[in-house]
């Protein structure tokens, strides 16, 4: 039965997206993957790699359609695809946050809800979102990216009683820090800012020596392969060190975390 599952991991190409997607290739599941341009990676990846841009409607619908005409029908959705963007909120173009939002948000939003359908009339699925520890707490110049996450928290804990009636389980997935290509392909604030400069300086360099000293992000693959097999899975999976542990304490002392984190980055 495992082997007859159908799953769609969105952003397969690299990072990530690319372990789950090998993961649950290996484990002997249909995969597809998606990618802005599928053609540049389809002869380096095992499974079949489908065009997608989340942040266009149109190629959404696309993505829709071409898997659908080549299966009976989808058991999973994985949303991963999504991009960093960093730096001070003054320091940021809002057409840059608006940019944050289409890719982060409404990416896994458009695509959740293309599937629906299908997932409906089958009366079951199952609907994966990566999102992050820092959709749990705030940090400075990273405001919107944590804000698009959180987005997704607020989402998806209420699509999943809506869906409930209908056997669709939905599960977010919050890593911590992992080395991940994700700072490669971040995208910084447009402005530079004097007053920012020393704090920016000293935060960017400790989440760079953070994610140095990360372990690779193959818990993050271990955790969906639990969800896929997982008959009720639940909502939340914190995945990562001290993943449980700091959204408790900003949830109940802000001056603690604030302070804590602060006297780490250096800037107390």
């Amino acid at each position: 039965m495992k082997k007859n599952k159908v799953i769609l991991v969105t952003g397969a190409s690299s990072g990530i997206g690319l372990l789950i997607a090998n993961k649950l290739h290996n484990e002997g599941f249909t995969v597809f993957g998606t990618s802005r341009n599928p053609e540049k990676y389809r002869n380096k990846v095992p499974f079949r790699l489908l065009s997608l841009d989340v942040t266009s409607d149109q190629s959404i619908r696309d993505c829709v359609d071409a898997l659908m005409s080549e299966v009976p029908g989808l058991d999973v959705l994985i949303n991963n695809a999504g991009g960093l963007l960093t730096g001070s909120v003054e320091e940021t173009a809002i057409e840059q946050a608006y940019k944050q939002f289409e890719t982060n948000f409404w990416g896994s939003v458009k695509m959740t809800k293309a599937v629906l359908p299908v997932m409906r009339s089958q009366r079951s699925g199952k609907i994966i979102t990566i999102s992050s520890l820092i959709g749990l707490i705030g940090i400075p110049f990273n405001s919107y990216y944590s804000a698009s996450k959180h987005a997704l928290e607020g989402f998806y804990k209420s699509l999943r009683l809506e869906l409930r009636p209908f056997n669709i389980k939905v599960s977010v997935i919050e890593p911590g820090f992992f080395k991940t290509n994700i700072d490669k392909g971040a995208e910084y604030g447009n402005e530079n800012i004097s007053d920012y400069e020393h704090s920016r300086k000293k935060v960017f360099q400790f989440f760079s020596e953070s994610l140095a000293k990360s372990p690779a992000p193959k818990p993050v693959a271990d955790v969906v392969l639990k969800i896929v097999n997982e008959k009720n899975p639940k909502y939340n999976y914190p995945v990562g060190a001290r993943t449980r542990l700091l959204p408790a304490i900003q949830f109940f002392s802000h001056n603690l975390f604030e302070t804590g984190f602060l006297r780490r980055a250096g800037l107390e």
